[in-house]
């Protein structure tokens, strides 16, 4: 097995009114589209700065466009179709890996290196998010029990995943507790995403 894991980055292209849809009434399409391409962007400059593989697991628009916009130090894979369990589940074959979303403006170079010496003692490590998901996830190997029949996009995401894992009889290892801005009222948190 590979010792040092993928860093697989799930992106939306940032067209208006097709991402970040929840920030909408606060600043209109355009401006939730630019929120999104910013965070994204962000995120994908420090998994480039890791000296691990690294995939953009892209939707919404074509090879060419995130070529352009994040490709360079990537390969870029489109996502399956189907909902994030089936997209999420595609890319298992590339453990160990860990899994990202591009919603959390406190990430940092340390949350990913822990992430990635996590692994080398846990199973599983988790960022668990203040909204009850997850900022990301890290396997050593294969686990579509964490991630298929999951309700997604709420606050039962990380327990259930807690649960599920108690009942395999994996000891996750946690890292901080982060916040991702999704909703209008987590605009205040972070005003440069306005600028």
């Amino acid at each position: 097995m590979r010792s040092e894991p993928t860093l697989i980055l799930f992106v939306r292209y940032p067209e208006p009114g097709e991402c970040k849809t929840r920030l909408i009434p606060a600043v209109g399409p355009e401006g939730a589209a630019a929120v999104h391409r910013q965070l994204a962007s962000r995120t994908a400059h420090l998994l480039r700065d890791s000296g691990c593989a690294r995939i953009i697991a892209y939707t919404g628009g074509a090879e060419a466009d995130f070529e352009a916009w994040l490709g360079h130090g990537f390969e870029l894979v489109r996502q399956v179709d189907g909902d994030l369990s089936d997209r999420l589940c595609a890319f298992l074959g590339r453990a160990p890996l860990v899994f990202f979303g591009a919603d959390t403006p406190d990430l940092a170079t340390h949350h990913i290196e822990a992430a990635v010496a996590g692994l080398k003692t846990h199973e599983v490590v988790i960022g668990p998010a203040e909204d009850g998901g997850y900022y990301l996830i890290a396997m050593s190997r294969p686990l579509p029990e964490l991630l298929t029949e999951m309700l997604w996009s709420t606050e039962h995401v990380l327990p259930e995943t807690l649960r599920r894992l108690k009942a395999l009889r994996i000891e996750p290892l946690l890292l901080e507790t982060l916040s991702d801005c999704d909703r209008p009222e987590d605009l205040a948190r972070w005003p440069e995403l306005l600028s």
